[in-house]
């Protein structure tokens, strides 16, 4: 028997080998570094999605702005206009009469039409039919009328021309929604830094509570036995119960922290599921230096707001030149030239076309006004002096900005080594006093001191791991450029 079981059992074996059984498969963790969290967030965040809707929308504009300068084909018209009532009518002796009136109007009308931005004028080109129905007993008749072709413009004459300001302004606006969309970028990693340092130090603070559970744990046993032993008074056994009770209360607090800053990181990197997540802590310094000159002239080439103040003292022109332009002496031109017929025939409606011409010149030029054009370009005037002179100031505040903000991350940089070796120093320091304590050569007053200088030091690495890469963000937010890759942030989108 045990000959026959003997080859089924190495089987058995065999397939155990092959696909091991697993009691419980472990939860999934997701594990995240800093880069991961900012690409996720420019990927996946509701802020990205919201940033991206807006830059849709300025794309919109603008292609409607272009639209504008190409020729516009339209067509128009009544099918048909009934009619049936009483209307007054003025007979040729100047007299008012009623007359029953009963027909139908009917037109077509194709317009091909072309602004003139250069000059603010419009021209196009017409052609339309018109059909007349005249259902009176004692007519009852069709009548057709045409005009097979009509050039037709439209010229303001000194006057102001908003469309070529328009050419000006319109596309500096565009630009300044492209690059206020990658400034908004780097919002989102400068926010994710945050996000995930705030989750990190309550990871790291929740590590220190559990490892300083274990430990007061383990040392108030030996300190029991020690008591027992009349090694040590009551009172440093109350203090080492005291010291466990508080680091549970503290671990308390920590998991909550975590749990609260897990679901604060999630909300806004657009995570939906419920698994826990791991942070890495950047511990590897990105290998560069930042030269002032250097980021002041990219932020100079790259930044949305040194568009903005071009674009704000382009609007202060114009209101200047709008004030001329609509105050003063104006005029306007309007000719159109064609061919027109009419026919009780539509087959005829197209014969023998006759030349049709308009020419009108109007002006309007202001007499007396008391003062009120002056007023109007005085205050056009006024403002483009103002903002001319906040603009300046703005750029002296902006490359201030630049200067202070690189001179700081330089600092922070030499603050996180320095705290990174304290860190392990201090983590050290305290194994070394924690061995010679339970060797009962040092009090639990030394013992505790550090602790502290221990778990103060771990914090405030990861603090200033904070700071320099928050400061890392916001030059990038500056300048939008990467000084890693010595390359532009600005992209297609």
């Amino acid at each position: 028997m045990n000959k026959v079981f003997y080859p089924f059992l190495q089987l058995l074996i065999f397939i155990a080998t092959i696909f091991p059984v697993k009691a419980q498969d472990a939860p999934f963790t997701r594990t995240l570094t800093l880069a991961e969290a900012v690409q996720l967030a420019k990927e996946n965040s509701p802020r990205y999605r919201s940033a991206s809707v807006r830059y849709e929308n300025r794309q919109w504009e603008y292609k409607r702005y272009r639209s504008n300068f190409y020729p516009q084909l339209n067509l128009s018209g009544v099918l048909p206009e009934y009619n049936r009532t009483i209307d007054p009518r003025i007979t040729d002796t100047g007299s008012l009469i009623f007359i029953n009136t009963h027909n139908a109007n009917s037109f077509l009308q194709l317009s091909l039409g072309q602004e003139i931005w250069p000059t603010g004028g419009y021209i196009s080109i017409n052609t339309q039919l018109k059909r007349l129905d005249d259902f009176q007993a004692e007519t009852n008749q069709t009548r057709y009328s045409s005009i097979p072709a009509t050039i037709t413009l439209n010229q303001p004459i000194f006057g102001f021309n908003y469309r070529a300001w328009d050419r000006k302004i319109a596309p500096l606006r565009f630009e300044e929604a492209k690059r206020d969309f990658w400034e908004e970028m780097e919002d989102i990693s400068s926010s994710t830094t945050d996000h995930f340092f705030n989750l990190l130090l309550s990871q790291i603070s929740l590590q220190i509570t559990e490892k300083n559970v274990a430990n007061n744990d383990t040392l108030y046993k030996i300190a029991k036995v020690r008591y027992v032993e009349n090694k040590i008074p009551e009172d440093e056994l109350l203090q080492m119960e005291l010291t466990l009770l508080n680091s549970l209360q503290n671990l308390e607090q920590a998991t909550l922290d975590v749990e609260a800053n897990t679901l604060r990181l999630k909300v806004f990197l657009g995570i939906t599921d419920n698994y826990p997540i791991t942070l890495v802590p950047p511990d590897a310094t990105p290998d560069f230096e930042i030269d002032e000159e250097v980021a002041l002239e990219q932020a100079h080439r790259n930044r949305q707001v040194i568009i903005g103040y071009k674009r704000e003292i382009l609007e202060a022109e114009r209101r200047v030149a709008e004030a001329k332009g609509e105050t003063g002496f104006t005029a306007d031109l309007f000719a159109s030239f064609g061919l027109t017929q009419q026919s009780l025939e539509f087959s005829e409606v197209y014969q023998e076309p006759v030349p049709q011409q308009r020419v009108r010149v109007g002006f309007n030029m202001p007499v007396m006004d008391w003062g009120r054009t002056a007023a109007r370009l005085g205050t056009a005037t006024a403002n483009e002096t103002l903002v001319k002179e906040n603009v300046e100031q703005q750029r002296v505040n902006f490359d201030q900005e630049i200067y202070l903000n690189v001179k700081r991350f330089k600092v922070l940089r030499k603050q996180m080594a320095g705290a990174k070796r304290a860190n392990e120093i201090a983590e050290k320091r305290y194994n070394l006093t924690r061995a010679r304590y339970l060797k009962g050569q040092l009090s639990l007053l030394d013992l505790n001191v550090a602790t502290e200088e221990r778990d103060k030091a771990t914090r405030s690495y990861i603090s200033s791991l904070e700071s320099f890469w928050s400061a890392y963000y916001r030059i990038r937010r500056l300048t939008l450029y990467d000084f890693q890759r010595n390359e532009s942030l600005l992209a297609e989108i």
